[in-house]
């Protein structure tokens, strides 16, 4: 089995950002964003982020469809109603995260690696993930619905209520999860690797998909 490929993002001297939100295809290129900077209802729709720090903001309702983040991190970034549809993340760290809402349906995640934080309601539909590593994070209720998985693997992380409807995987490695909770499309799990424990913790939900009544 492929392990995934982790990014190495190494900033340069960065310089802070002096603006008033963000714009709409706005360029920003080794900015960093600390917890001063208030994202929250800021339009960036289109924006390109490179070489970039976000460090402790509040992302509230931050509008970023079709965004680009590349060779950058975001630590302890906060906020709900986040909308990154269709936003390209490449050589991305994502670490201690708090958010909710977040609407990454139709987005492309490339070297990206999410470790600690907790994401409620993560919206993955019909994302395109490769090299992802999930690490030691809480994702709850997060839909992967018709999303493409290649490469991915979850360490050490919590998985509840995972939606994967109609999911298409490869070399995805889920046997590193602290607690894996299927809420649907446990019969799409083809291309994943699991471990002989949620094998017969799965049992139940393979049983019922294929019609199996298990009785003593």
């Amino acid at each position: 089995m492929a392990a995934a490929r982790r990014p190495e993002v190494r900033l340069p001297p960065l310089a802070g950002f002096e603006g008033d939100g963000l714009e709409p295809d706005g360029d920003y290129d080794g900015v960093r964003f600390d917890a001063s900077v208030d994202l929250a209802d800021a339009s960036g729709r289109g924006a390109r982020f490179m070489d970039c720090a976000l460090e402790g903001c509040a992302l509230d309702r931050a509008e970023l469809v079709r965004a680009r983040f590349i060779d950058s991190v975001l630590t302890g970034v906060r906020g709900v109603g986040i909308d990154l549809a269709e936003a390209s993340l490449r050589d991305v760290e994502v670490v201690d995260a708090r958010l909710g809402g977040v609407q990454l349906h139709g987005a492309v995640l490339e070297r990206v690696l999410v470790r600690g934080g907790k994401i409620d309601y993560l919206n993955l539909r019909e994302a395109r993930l490769t090299d992802v590593v999930f690490e030691g994070c809480v994702l709850a209720e997060p839909d992967f619905g018709s999303a493409r998985l290649k490469r991915v693997e979850f360490r050490d992380c919590v998985l509840k209520r995972a939606d994967f409807s109609a999911v298409r995987m490869e070399d995805v490695d889920l046997r590193g999860t602290a607690e894996l909770d299927i809420a649907r499309g446990v019969e799409r799990l083809a291309g994943a690797v699991i471990s002989p424990v949620q094998l017969m913790e799965l049992a139940p939900a393979f049983a019922a998909q294929i019609g199996v009544r298990v009785e003593a």
